[in-house]
């Protein structure tokens, strides 16, 4: 029989739950409230349609739900292997040490750093380097556009992927690289076939919460993405983000259905969001 102690703490987490439940039921309520005359006044062609016009009051969000997939997509291709390979230096050559020690503080110094300090760098450092490399490819040196956006949010995601994976690949079993040796079996074949196997599960968990940071970022993709209401022809010319429209227009939303198209994007933003989470849930 459990003590008073225990039936009160029980309550106390089952309330906690319920109570985050009822939190994001009323997130959602709130954004459809807010958002329900868009959804009204352009029904399904607000995700399907492609033209974004304020002056006109005309409305829909397609090209900002590609830039964001195309963006968060295209991040994780870049930070996967240099994460991988990360996670495997830090996990399994080198598990103890000042190395070790080094290379992960610097790896959670590049998780903590305020994501507008990114934005800045980005758009000193990284914008010209784009304007020089689309110089030379002779094509119109943007320099801000999808692409640096990508690399932006792939320098951002890395220490999500790496720092997971590390910790998933510093547990697996002594005993099976050991019987792997004793089988005759070379450093790379344990690691293919013994460390990645058995880090799977935390592999992809580490890839969905970087998934879900890169959909929702905001002030650094903001700041180098270049912030065109339209579908970019290729991965350097400017575009926008489902986060980045709404950080540059809603200040600036003095019409109703304006403000009601912004906060349904918001509202599709956290639809994808819990989409993600749940398929990575399900894979993992």
């Amino acid at each position: 029989m459990m003590s008073l102690e225990d039936r009160i703490f029980k309550r106390f987490l089952a309330l906690s739950g319920v109570a985050l439940a009822l939190l994001f039921l009323l997130i959602v309520f709130s954004l459809t409230r807010e958002s329900w005359p868009s959804i009204l006044r352009f029904g399904f062609r607000f995700i399907t349609g492609t033209k974004w016009d304020p002056i006109t009051d005309h409305y829909s969000s397609l090209a900002f739900v590609v830039g964001t997939v195309i963006t968060s997509v295209l991040s994780i291709a870049i930070a996967l292997p240099f994460a991988l390979f990360l996670a495997l230096f830090l996990g399994e050559y080198f598990p103890a040490g000042w190395i070790h020690h080094l290379f992960t503080t610097a790896t959670d110094l590049l998780a903590s750093i305020p994501s507008v300090v990114y934005g800045f760098w980005g758009l000193f450092v990284l914008v010209p380097l784009m304007r020089q490399v689309q110089i030379r490819l002779k094509i119109v040196p943007y320099g801000v556009g999808i692409l640096t956006a990508s690399l932006i949010l792939a320098i951002m995601i890395l220490p999500y992927i790496a720092s997971l994976t590390r910790e998933v690949v510093h547990m697996v079993p002594p005993e099976l690289k050991e019987a792997g040796y004793a089988l005759g079996a070379t450093r790379f074949e344990i690691v293919r076939k013994i460390i990645f196997p058995y880090s799977r599960s935390g592999i992809i968990a580490g890839v969905i919460l970087a998934l879900g940071r890169a959909i929702g970022e905001t002030m650094a993709v903001t700041m180098v993405i270049g912030n065109a209401n339209s579908f970019p022809k290729n991965l350097f010319q400017p575009g926008n983000t489902m986060a980045s429209v709404i950080a540059n227009e809603f200040t600036e939303a003095t019409k109703n259905l304006h403000l009601s198209a912004l906060i349904e994007i918001g509202l599709i933003l956290l639809l994808i969001s819990l989409f993600v989470n749940i398929a990575g849930n399900w894979i993992s």
